[in-house]
C-alpha cells in the first residue's frame, strides 16, 4: 500500500532517511566504547581535538556503566564532541601506558586507585587528569558534572598549550 497524497509520501521518505541517519548512532550507544589500548597514542589524539582523552573505567554487567556510555559518553563520541575510550577494570587486556610501559587494564586500574566503577576520567597526554574524576553516576545532574568536567579539562589543556608557546 502506497501513501496516496505527495505531502504523506515525502514525510514517509523523510521519516526512512532520518532512520538511515539515527540508526547508527543508536547502535553505537548501545555497545561498549573503543577499548584504550595506548594512553599516550590515543590522549595525542583527542588533544589534537582540542580535548582530553575521556575514559569510561567499567565493570562488566554493570548497570551504572551501562548508563553513562549509553546515555552520555556514547552519544557526545558519536558527535565528535569528545574522544571516549572504555577500560574494564577486571580485564587483563594489554595497555600500554603514557610513559610507555606495557601493563594490563586491570593493574592500570589498581596502580591508579579505581576502586569505583563507573569511573570517568579525563587524561592529558601524559595520562594525568585534567579534571576531577567522576565517580558512580549521580542521575539527576550527571549530564552537567560531565559537562563541567570536559570545559575544565580543555581549558587547561588550552592553558598548557599557550604555555609551551
Amino acid at each position: 500500500m502506497t501513501p496516496r497524497t505527495p505531502l504523506l509520501r515525502s514525510v514517509l521518505h523523510g521519516l526512512a532517511a532520518l532512520l538511515l541517519l539515527v540508526g547508527p548512532a543508536v547502535s553505537m550507544a548501545a555497545s561498549h566504547l573503543p577499548p584504550v589500548t595506548d594512553i599516550a597514542a590515543q590522549s595525542a589524539d583527542a588533544a589534537k581535538q582540542g580535548g582530553p582523552l575521556v575514559v569510561l573505567v567499567s565493570l562488566p554487567g554493570c548497570t551504572y556503566c551501562e548508563t553513562a556510555r549509553r546515555n552520555y559518553l556514547a552519544p557526545q563520541a558519536a558527535a565528535g564532541e569528545i574522544t571516549a575510550r572504555e577500560l574494564d577494570m577486571t580485564a587483563d587486556t594489554p595497555l600500554r601506558d603514557a610513559d610507555g610501559t606495557m601493563t594490563t587494564a586491570k593493574q592500570w586500574a589498581r596502580a591508579h586507585n579505581i576502586t569505583v566503577a563507573p569511573t570517568v576520567l579525563f587524561l592529558d597526554r601524559n595520562g594525568r587528569n585534567l579534571a576531577s574524576p567522576l565517580r558512580g553516576l549521580q542521575p539527576d545532574f550527571y549530564g552537567a558534572y560531565l559537562e563541567q568536567a570536559v570545559d575544565t579539562a580543555r581549558a587547561k589543556l588550552a592553558e598548557g598549550l599557550a604555555a609551551s608557546k
